[in-house]
């Protein structure tokens, strides 16, 4: 397998530019609501390995129960959330896997009747953040779990 470069080495003032932003998008009210889901929900449409394998692991820690977790990829036909939350999965699949019109009046309406606008607002920039750390962790194929020591995440006895 070919050996692909050091992304937070190399680009480290931007690498750090984005956590910080990344953080700051998750400190928001919002987040405590949705981050999870939403961190979830686009790692798996994008195929993020490592994405995918932090946050399950992040959600565990934090208490989210475990059938839940195995219900985000079925959450249109899932019992297990609510219509808030199905708003926000609905605008994450919008906004990771953007038509080539964009985001319909029909989704943006379902979603607006759940969340306010500054929700919706807050939310996108979250969307936001994730996507971009998959696309880099899928470049760069940074290996699930190899930063589960740094980041507490063997704490959540998934292995």
């Amino acid at each position: 397998m070919t050996q692909r470069v050091d992304y937070y080495k190399l680009s480290s003032d931007l690498t750090k530019k984005y956590l910080d932003f990344s953080q700051t998008v998750g400190k928001n009210p919002l987040a405590k609501e949705f981050k999870q889901l939403v961190d979830i929900r686009a790692s798996q449409i994008n195929g993020c390995a490592f994405c995918l394998d932090m946050h399950v692991k992040e959600a565990k820690i934090g208490g989210e129960r475990e059938l839940r977790l195995h219900h985000i990829a079925i959450w249109h036909e899932s019992p297990l959330f609510t219509p808030r939350e199905k708003a926000a999965l609905l605008w994450t699949e919008a906004l990771t896997t953007l038509a080539p019109k964009g985001v319909s009046n029909e989704i943006y309406d379902h979603v607006r009747t759940h969340l306010s606008e500054q929700e919706i607002s807050d939310l996108s920039f979250l969307i936001v953040a994730i996507n971009g750390w998959n696309r880099i962790s899928i470049a760069f194929r940074t290996e699930p779990g190899s930063a589960d020591a740094a980041y507490g995440l063997d704490k959540a006895g998934l292995n």
